[in-house]
């Protein structure tokens, strides 16, 4: 496999937003996996190379959203607020109205799209935006933290350039505002791993939800249970994605890689490892097509630092050359105790009953979805 160029996609000004204190959703994350990241020396070599973003324009924002929402988030920002907000979500629990709301969303946004735009020049393979993946929002509706739907757009602009998108999303919670966008639609498939609805916002995605139309199985939902864990969930996908992967081969991926499937995450109830992410990495590298990641939901900021980390070392190459060299560096270089074993985590103990109970939803998860979608694509 040639050496791919990647790109990590950082700006200083994003570091510098922050939601109200007491919301789960912490910013403070992509500095500090920029900064481990540079200690680590894991944005330095021949095909390595850092972008910033750039705000974009009112027009590309608008091909997914409303002129009357963006209106309306600009205004709330502001302090200018009215019930017409609220109606869209803005300054609900989840989606907080605080005075860099607005900047801070079409910032992360403009970093996703100059991901898009640097693959579509051929100027990277990959390109890694920790700051986005805000796949809740809707035209004209903010939801889960989400106010401007970066991955949306980022999917619109590939496929508005007559690209082929497959848009992967392993964050926990589904990813309703894509799938939503791109239902009755092929150009773009969409598959989500998330927490199964019944026990986790939004409520959504389950194995039934294939697209309609011309995107009638081109919408793939793998509901996850309660306490599912790497080994599970690993099975669920290699099950899944490589052949939905190989019989669509798109080209170009779109990579949502939320944390808050980890273990210990305060907002959900799976029990992942970071390692999960590597081996889905290696997995989607070796399909040699360009890769989009994002970031996502991650509600414990140390765990999530290091899963970004070890994504990014894979992402770009750096876990080949630097397994051994990187060992012990992961625990102390995020300045915790918890861990001194590098950026992997370490292996959880699974329980007989565990996995019994996993095993069985899993499996017929499993079976749901290949009946549900495989005969579209000829598998």
């Amino acid at each position: 496999m040639k050496e791919k160029k990647a790109v990590f996609i950082y700006s200083q000004q994003l570091g510098k937003y922050s939601y109200p204190p007491d919301c789960p959703f912490n910013l403070s994350r992509t500095p500090r996996l920029h900064k481990i990241l540079n200690s680590m020396g894991l944005l330095s070599g021949n095909n390595i190379s850092q972008i910033a973003p750039h705000k974009p324009g009112r027009e590309v924002l608008e091909m997914f959203h409303t002129s009357r929402y963006l209106d309306a988030l600009q205004n709330a920002a502001k302090g200018k607020f009215d019930i017409e907000a609220l109606h869209m979500g803005i300054g609900s629990p989840d989606c907080p109205v605080f005075g860099d709301m607005y900047k801070c969303s079409v910032l992360a946004a403009g970093a996703t799209l100059a991901g898009a735009e640097a693959i579509l020049k051929n100027e990277a393979d990959i390109a890694f935006n920790p700051s986005g993946g805000f796949h809740h929002a809707s035209p004209e509706h903010a939801a889960g933290f989400c106010y401007i739907n970066d991955v949306a757009l980022a999917c619109l602009v590939l496929a508005n350039a007559s690209k082929k998108v497959l848009y992967l999303d392993i964050d926990v919670h589904h990813g309703d505002g894509v799938q939503n966008l791109f239902y009755n639609r092929k150009d773009v498939m969409t598959i989500s791993f998330h927490q199964n609805g019944r026990t986790l916002f939004p409520g959504t995605g389950f194995e039934d939800e294939i697209g309609i139309g011309k995107g009638q199985g081109y919408c793939v939902n793998v509901p996850l249970p309660i306490d599912t864990y790497d080994e599970a969930y690993f099975k669920a996908y290699k099950q899944i994605v490589p052949p939905l992967l190989k019989s669509y081969d798109p080209d170009v991926i779109v990579f949502e890689l939320g944390t808050d499937t980890l273990a210990g995450d305060p907002l959900a109830n799976l029990k992942l490892t970071n390692n999960t992410y590597a081996d889905i990495i290696y997995d989607l590298l070796s399909f040699d097509k360009p890769i989009l990641a994002t970031g996502g939901g991650g509600y414990n900021i140390d765990n999530t630092v290091r899963a970004w980390a070890l994504a990014w070392s894979v992402l770009s190459g750096c876990d080949r050359e630097n397994q051994h060299h990187n060992i012990g560096l992961g625990g102390v270089m995020l300045e915790s105790t918890d861990w001194f074993g590098g950026l992997r985590d370490r292996q959880l103990a699974i329980t007989d009953q565990q996995r019994q109970s996993v095993t069985k939803e899993i499996d017929t998860t499993i079976r749901a979805v290949k009946k549900n979608i495989f005969h579209f694509h000829g598998i």
